[in-house]
């Protein structure tokens, strides 16, 4: 087992040794003839690079491996072939792509590295490669000559895993000049992200900068945590129910959010809360801000698949999940300022939302919904937490 894992070792450190030296060496001082009206992602190291993205949203790779025999690029699970051609260059070009962002992956002689070409992102449980493809009129997900804030990465002590946790925080442009308290955000990552996806990924610096500059979002703090806590026993806590939510549950109420109150300048009240989440995240919104309301007043849940879409996923009993909201209605809405969920319109979660929105406002649930071209992915969640941001502290 050693001998195979280490042979292994050497074998990934070969390949990403072979492609990194003549991936520099090909994107050097030659100048390239790029096709007419493409351009190079914001997610490229060279910006004068590969990979292109063309007119019709169709990407082209371009990988410099002469001693590979096969190489393919593995886009959201789609794998494509590579041609070798002079030089050792290998080339191809997807079919078009939707607008937002993508991870992929080289596959080099049945080897799945990440491209030197392209910065690096966690997702997808590990270092994976990524595209941005522009979509026109999104220009709110983008630096733009406003006042910025300010998002830094600092460490509490968590007493569930016991261990020292890092969290992402974004502090509005203004608060190391004045006084003021803030609200605050609790925002969640999917499965196989940690807190690193809605601040780098997710955008969410962009997207509150641009949103307070204009007035249309309060001036606010977003925290972002890692959700995967290990038990003290061993093991990670999860799970679409009330019970495997309580891990995480006891990190938020009685770590995190103590936390973020000592060291931040924040309001403490349950109104100037909010939990939001995507995916994994969307189902820690649900259980924890909605049968919390002594902690969260505003709740945000995208793209979760408890309801549907998902393996193991099936008939979600709401009231039992959450006690009283069909059955004491009334005093479910008095205690949220704001209930918003999401889903993308190609998700395959999307009907089982529209089916479980529909329940809820049919018995008289107060809930916003909405819905975004795209599949399970980061541009359907941006645009999430963009009008998301817009109903809070209000």
């Amino acid at each position: 087992m050693f001998c195979d894992m280490r042979a292994k070792s050497m074998m990934l450190a070969v390949v990403m040794t072979a492609v990194c030296c003549t991936e520099l060496a090909a994107q050097g001082p030659r100048r390239e003839n790029f096709p007419e009206g493409s351009y190079s992602p914001v997610t490229n190291i060279n910006r004068n690079g590969y990979p292109r993205v063309l007119t019709d949203g169709s990407v082209m790779f371009r990988v410099q491996a002469p001693q590979a025999q096969l190489v393919q690029i593995d886009l959201c699970g789609t794998k494509y072939d590579m041609q070798k051609g002079e030089g050792g260059a290998w080339t191809v070009t997807t079919k078009p792509q939707v607008p937002g962002y993508h991870y992929y992956s080289l596959v080099v002689d049945g080897v799945s590295v990440a491209d030197p070409a392209s910065q690096t992102f966690y997702g997808c449980s590990r270092w994976s490669s990524a595209i941005e493809i522009k979509e026109s009129g999104m220009d709110v997900f983008e630096v733009q000559n406003v006042p910025h804030g300010e998002v830094r990465t600092i460490y509490y002590y968590s007493n569930v895993d016991e261990s020292w946790r890092p969290l992402m925080v974004y502090t509005p442009a203004g608060y190391n000049e004045n006084q003021q308290t803030y609200p605050v955000v609790y925002i969640q990552h999917g499965g196989g992200e940690d807190h690193r996806g809605w601040m780098e990924q997710g955008r969410t610096a962009q997207i509150m900068d641009n949103l307070i500059a204009a007035g249309k979002a309060v001036p606010m703090i977003v925290v972002s945590s890692n959700s995967n806590v290990r038990l003290r026993n061993g093991g990670m806590g999860g799970g679409y129910s009330w019970q495997g939510m309580q891990t995480f549950r006891s990190e938020m109420i009685d770590n995190i959010i103590p936390f973020v109150e000592k060291t931040y300048r924040v309001k403490k009240d349950r109104k100037s809360r909010a939990m939001c989440g995507l995916s994994m995240g969307g189902g820690q919104s649900f259980y924890i801000g909605l049968r919390d309301p002594e902690v969260f007043a505003n709740v945000g849940v995208f793209s979760t698949g408890m309801f549907g879409g998902i393996q193991g996923a099936s008939n979600f009993d709401l009231e039992k999940e959450v006690p009283g909201i069909l059955t004491d209605t009334k005093t479910f809405n008095k205690q949220f300022d704001v209930f918003f969920m999401s889903c993308g319109e190609q998700d395959p979660r999307i009907e089982f939302t529209r089916n479980i929105v529909r329940k809820m406002r049919d018995g008289g649930v107060e809930v916003r919904f909405n819905s975004y071209p795209g599949d399970h992915e980061w541009q359907v969640w941006r645009k999430s937490l963009h009008e998301f941001a817009q109903y809070l502290f209000k």
